[in-house]
């Protein structure tokens, strides 16, 4: 049995997560890490904390989806922790000063990150990087919506997506991205370019258009409900236990 521990429970995916642990076998929740009480009640046996070392004790993988400066402030404590948990993480807007924490904390145990836990959006990613290859002349232009609540933009999902079409051209990302049209005006041969938008109460669309003088290939993918994102989560954890330690990405769940 795979006990769960959750950092971040009362947050809206949290939640989903605590709420769909019981619907897998060999799966269990341990504890509950959070500053204030939740408005819910947990399953028998499990219990709410925010005592880092009792959360640690309580659990055999860890879940973490928060907010940039929880997830930091969780880092910071798994990098001076005798315990050496697995870790999910799915927390997005995070630095680099995050990621060298990450780095860090993999040394001595497997850490699993990923900033969209949709398993569609991970077979997505393999195949812009593969279109990107080999049509290297179209423009491509990725556009992502979200609720009005989310905080960062671009979406770390719309990044990732550049990322892997970036990869495919063989090209550093930072060199070809544009995420400000205005300011940036026409486009330029090779470019990739971000469009964000918020509003309502979308779980998440992304779609990667490949654009050519007289076609285009569109690639979308919509989240229809945050629940996705928790039954990602939790099928990462259950892959996560028992890995060897380092840097694990959504992707090799395929390989």
């Amino acid at each position: 049995m795979i006990r769960l521990g959750i950092f971040g429970g009362s947050g809206r995916v949290g939640k989903l997560i605590i709420q769909e642990i019981g619907s897998y076998s060999g799966v269990e929740l341990g504890a509950v890490f959070v500053r204030k009480q939740l408005d819910f009640s947990l399953p028998e046996g499990s219990f709410v904390t925010n005592d880092f070392t009792e959360l640690l004790r309580s659990c055999d993988v860890l879940i973490d989806f928060s907010t940039k400066e929880a997830t930091n402030s969780l880092l910071h404590a798994l990098e001076s922790a005798s315990a050496s948990i697995p870790c999910v993480i799915g927390t997005t807007g995070l630095s680099k000063e995050e990621f060298a924490l990450m780095e860090s904390y993999a040394k001595r145990a497997a850490v699993l990150y990923a900033s969209n836990m949709s398993l569609g959006v991970a077979i997505l990613r393999q195949v812009v990087e593969q279109v990107a290859a080999k049509l290297p002349s179209a423009d491509i232009e990725i556009s992502e919506i979200h609720h009005r609540y989310k905080k960062d933009a671009p979406s770390g999902t719309a990044l990732s997506l550049a990322e892997s079409c970036a990869k495919g051209r063989e090209e550093p990302l930072e060199k070809i991205l544009v995420t400000d049209r205005i300011k940036q005006g026409e486009r330029k041969p090779g470019e990739l370019s971000i469009v964000s938008l918020r509003g309502g109460d979308v779980a998440g669309r992304h779609c990667v258009g490949f654009y050519l003088d007289g076609e285009y290939l569109e690639l979308t993918h919509n989240a229809t409900n945050r629940l996705t994102f928790a039954k990602g989560a939790i099928e990462c954890a259950i892959w996560l236990a028992g890995k060897a330690p380092r840097i694990y990405s959504i992707d090799e769940m395929f390989a």
